[in-house]
């Protein structure tokens, strides 16, 4: 990096002095996402226990499980019967795109030992990751970089626990006055909220072929039982994005060969 970048990033240095900045700095960040993400764990708290979990059961998966998208698709399997294999093969595909998101990390993160990665792994969610790696991006050399992952993953998960906690109570009174917690229009809110944080960070042609496959796909298979389009989706976003990739590839930064900026070496060695 640059002197004129480092320049360019005051906050770097006080970053490097202490983890307790970074995690806040991690925490601050993420706070404006929870906002969105908290009537999603609501009425997933509300579904679940109306699906037929019992409220230990719910809060458990929000714990040990603490992926949204899976969490709601195997309420939704769990209401219609569906056996446990289809269940497990679902929500692994729907996870697939964590496979992705641990490539532009890698190169920030591979130096930790495995009692830093496993829990990061873990906790790692689409909104701490977008956060993340926009950070990494910006600050190539900044200190303490799993502190500000984990700030932003237990922002996340600490949010996700209570919002379920919340709609598993909404849920239950729900049941008792025959309410249904679909019907709250409270869903909305995720959607919304990913579409939000994905279009600022489509910075190059393999996201955008991929998030523009998965998208259609998804659509075209709205109507496909047992979320079968959401599997669908998964599948070929990926797919279109690894071949994207190839075909357009990116650096460490996101960015392709054509939009990387030269370096001041470069710079000056073209004019000497």
């Amino acid at each position: 990096m640059s002197a004129s970048t480092e320049l360019a990033h005051p906050d770097d240095s006080a970053l490097a002095d202490s983890r307790g900045r970074a995690f806040g700095a991690g925490v601050r960040a993420t706070l404006p996402l929870l906002v969105g993400t908290s009537p999603f764990g609501m009425v997933f708290g509300a579904v679940a226990v109306q699906s037929g979990l019992s409220p230990a059961a719910t809060q458990a998966m929000s714990a040990l499980v603490f992926a949204g998208s899976a969490q709601f698709i195997a309420a939704g399997l769990v209401a219609t019967g569906a056996g446990t294999a289809l269940i497990v093969l679902t929500t692994l595909i729907v996870n697939l795109r964590h496979a992705l998101y641990g490539l532009p990390l890698a190169p920030h993160l591979r130096h930790l030992p495995q009692r830093w990665l496993a829990p990061l792994a873990f906790w790692l969610t689409d909104e701490t990751f977008l956060v993340v790696i926009e950070h990494y991006r910006q600050r190539q050399n900044g200190a303490h970089k799993q502190w500000y992952f984990l700030g932003s993953a237990l922002a996340m998960y600490v949010n996700w626990q209570i919002w379920t906690y919340v709609g598993m109570r909404a849920g239950q009174a729900g049941t008792a006055l025959g309410l249904d917690p679909r019907a709250w229009g409270l869903e909305f809110a995720l959607p919304l909220t990913f579409i939000g944080m994905l279009v600022p960070a489509l910075g190059n042609r393999p996201m955008v072929a991929c998030v523009a496959a998965a998208g259609l796909t998804a659509l075209l298979g709205a109507e496909l039982p047992h979320q079968l389009g959401l599997m669908a989706a998964a599948l070929v976003g990926v797919v279109v994005g690894f071949g994207a990739e190839l075909r357009w590839p990116i650096d460490e930064g996101g960015a392709e060969p054509t939009d990387r900026q030269p370096s001041d070496s470069e710079v000056g060695h073209g004019q000497s």
